[in-house]
């Protein structure tokens, strides 16, 4: 019943959302209620599996020995907490974004989210390859509608692009993944290990996993991460969310579960080709974050940060390193805090001030200080800097690529670090340093309080996850204990 309901809250959130768009106080108090509510069943999730007993689910097998089966292990209840917690913080955060620039169709913007949030508890607690596949599919159909909320030449042309790489890779490339997986294996369950051990070549191994990499577009591993730059002409909310968190956190979540519990770490690492792999996973985390220190629009350089910030936790699962897996992990949590906190900062000053280019900038720190000083945790996250939640991830993919002796990952951290410095220490700077240009049009200050109230949580969550990081360590550790 819990796992029921962690699938049906935010559905039955959606159905009473859309029937109170006539009360838009009502309307956002079922929203806050429901996100609240689901947070509370997700914490009752941590007893049961950190202790080892677990939640587990079967509901029907369409094909024989093929079932829709749920089944929560440590890394889907990292998951699902952290959705849950920030699909809260983004509601409030959506109320003063939502009502302050007046935005239109308020009521399925909330209804939307709510049944995206459903799909992605169906993806963090999915017991095998097909019932990650079902909802994994119901993320992308139903965040398409808040990608082109706005609807106008722009969001159209966005979410053509976002359905096309999406349903592309999953259709063309996922599901093939999937079937050829069960048809070698017999099936397609999360087993500690992995199910193709004896079972496969390491040539047909690495084709396998090449699929699966490329399939999951979600994960935006270069050449497959069109859709994310696409999908920044959603309100500033949906960004935060479903392009910080929840869909792309989707990606790269799938991808460790394969790694860890379809192919199993050590009959990874008899496959010399999934190395090409890795090198890939390097590659887009590099050019990436070149292209990101191009961009002008804030928006657009966040967006390519986050690519290159996914290709991460892709690089780290890949490197086949205790350490560098529950790196992968703590880093799902790290990047989701410290990115949502600059998406929440590029809308605070989009509403208070209609400002969108990085050089526009200049001086806003000394008009919105909470803003800006939000910002500057969240920017020095993703560069690593102590006492962030990015450096103890960073820490622990290191650690792991000197337990392997992989001095090509050692070098690409290095060039990251220093293009993510390049292009988000100037925006601090000139916020807080530089006078601006001319005199506002119009006389501004921070945003409306809700949207301030969201990002100090999301800015101190970022610095409090750098002391309190340790059950997240633990439950990884343990759970690599289990899979090796």
């Amino acid at each position: 019943m819990l796992i029921v309901s962690l699938i049906g809250v935010p559905l039955v959130g959606a159905l009473l959302i859309s029937q109170a768009g006539r009360w838009p106080n009502v309307r956002e108090a079922i929203t806050l209620i429901t996100a609240a509510t689901l947070f509370g069943l997700a914490t009752q999730l941590i007893d049961p599996v950190v202790n080892g007993a677990g939640a587990s689910l079967s509901v029907a097998e369409p094909i024989p020995g093929l079932e829709i089966a749920f089944d929560v292990e440590p890394l889907g209840l990292i998951f699902t907490l952290l959705a849950s917690l920030l699909w809260f913080v983004t509601s409030v955060y959506g109320i003063g974004y939502m009502r302050g620039g007046n935005e239109p169709r308020q009521t399925s913007f909330y209804a939307f989210f709510a049944i995206a949030i459903s799909g992605a508890m169906g993806v963090a607690t999915a017991g095998n390859l097909l019932t990650l596949f079902i909802f994994y599919e119901v993320l992308t159909l139903s965040t398409w509608p808040l990608v082109t909320h706005k609807q106008n030449d722009a969001a159209r042309a966005g979410g053509r692009t976002y359905m096309g790489v999406l349903l592309g890779t999953s259709i063309g490339l996922l599901l093939p993944a999937i079937i050829w997986t069960w048809v070698v294996a017999g099936t397609t369950d999360f087993v500690p290990g992995g199910i193709l051990v004896d079972r496969m070549g390491p040539t047909a191994a690495a084709i396998l996993l090449t699929m699966f990499v490329l399939g999951i577009g979600k994960a935006a591993v270069m050449p497959m991460h069109r859709w994310l730059p696409a999908a920044m002409v959603a309100p500033t909310p949906v960004s935060a969310l479903l392009h910080a968190v929840t869909v792309v956190k989707a990606g790269v979540f799938t991808i460790t579960k394969v790694v860890v519990y379809i192919f199993g770490l050590d009959f990874l690492a008899t496959v010399p080709l999934e190395k090409y792999l890795v090198y890939l996973a390097g590659f887009t985390v590099v050019a990436a974050s070149i292209v990101a220190l191009k961009q002008v629009e804030i928006k657009r350089m966040l967006a390519y940060s986050t690519i290159s910030q996914l290709s991460y936790i892709v690089l780290a699962a890949l490197v086949l390193a205790p350490y560098a897996e529950i790196g992968a992990a703590v880093h799902i949590v790290a990047h989701a805090f410290g990115k949502i906190t600059l998406f929440f900062c590029a809308g605070a000053i989009y509403i208070a001030s209609k400002k969108t280019r990085v050089d526009q900038l200049r001086g806003i720190g000394l008009r919105m200080p909470w803003t800006m000083v939000a910002f500057a945790i969240g920017a020095l996250s993703m560069i690593g800097v102590p006492p962030t939640a990015g450096f103890v991830s960073k820490w622990y993919i290191i650690a792991g690529a000197f337990q392997v002796d992989n001095f090509f990952v050692l070098a690409v951290f290095m060039a990251s670090t220093g293009l993510n410095a390049a292009y988000f220490l100037p925006i601090v700077f000139r916020a807080f340093f530089r006078p601006e240009d001319q005199a506002p049009p119009k006389e501004h200050g921070e945003a409306p309080w809700p949207m301030v109230a969201a990002l100090t949580f999301t800015a101190a969550g970022t610095i409090l996850f750098f002391v309190f990081n340790g059950p997240i360590v633990d439950i990884e550790a343990r759970m690599l204990e289990v899979a090796r």
